[in-house]
């Protein structure tokens, strides 16, 4: 399959011509088996890198690249932006990832279909697939974290927000990664210490991990020293980041609740684009 995509991804781009989509709009996604997505690319695109982005719980894919302001971010400067679609994790239930919580009436395997979403756009959008970052928001900044934690080579980079680890507890994980978290200091929704949610129709009760116990598992598998290297506090910003012998791992804290601090998309993309150099 690599290598087909790879030949599809040669002769689009050395025709010169820009390539087109017949799906993927904010109305019309693009079906695979395992599920759908919504591509949006940038004007005159010949194939390049990609930022796939995970909404949060009881979103969609089309809400996303609804947002146009949000996805233009991105894609004016050189990304196809990617957006999958969640399943209902029971019917007649909102859209959920595949998170390991204790939960287990997950109807697919989110990392399968994420895999199987990225090389249907390598193969029809010319997405290199080895110049990928995975964002995700709430619950889908959630799954970005199980992404990195269990298939690390999915993706250059992550940028997850709003969402982290849930128990059980993660103490271990494949490899190390490069991962950029964000977060808000006033995050009711998803607390930085964590919170456990529990549902009285079904009686059972799940509970969001302490992010800063998150972060201390990856200083661990990315082998970084116990306190940050580096520290800036600037216009509500609060960043640390740590020199690790293996990827790199940084947090920023902004001074809202559960949202974006302003200029997020730029500040992810410039971070993204740092490893590369």
């Amino acid at each position: 399959m690599h290598n087909k995509v790879m030949a599809v991804f040669v002769l689009l781009v050395s025709s010169g011509q820009a390539i087109a989509l017949d799906c993927g709009d904010k109305t019309n996604s693009c079906k695979i088996e395992t599920g759908e997505y919504h591509i949006v690319i940038p004007d005159d695109w010949q194939g390049g890198p990609a930022v796939m982005h995970l909404h949060g719980y009881g979103g969609t894919g089309e809400k996303i690249v609804g947002n146009t302001a949000f996805v233009e971010e991105f894609t004016k400067r050189g990304y196809a932006f990617i957006a999958p679609t969640a399943l209902p994790w029971l019917d007649g239930k909102p859209t959920d990832w595949s998170v390991r919580d204790g939960w287990n009436t997950y109807p697919r395997s989110d990392v399968r279909f994420l895999r199987e979403v990225l090389a249907d756009a390598a193969l029809h959008a010319g997405v290199n697939v080895g110049r990928v970052l995975l964002t995700g928001f709430s619950r889908g900044g959630s799954m970005a974290w199980e992404v990195a934690c269990n298939a690390p080579d999915l993706a250059l980079g992550y940028a997850p927000a709003s969402g982290g680890f849930w128990l059980p507890a993660t103490e271990d994980c494949l490899k190390p990664v490069h991962l950029l978290h964000t977060h808000g200091f006033a995050d009711k929704v998803v607390p930085l210490e964590g919170r456990a949610i529990h549902s009285e129709e079904f009686d059972v009760t799940i509970t969001q991990a302490d992010i800063w116990q998150g972060l201390s598992m990856w200083r661990q598998e990315n082998k970084c020293p116990p306190n940050a290297a580096h520290h800036e506090m600037t216009e509500g910003l609060w960043r640390k980041r740590w020199n690790c012998e293996y990827g790199s791992l940084e947090i920023i804290l902004h001074d809202g609740g559960h949202g974006y601090p302003k200029g997020w998309s730029s500040i992810a993309l410039d971070w993204f684009e740092s490893l590369e150099n």
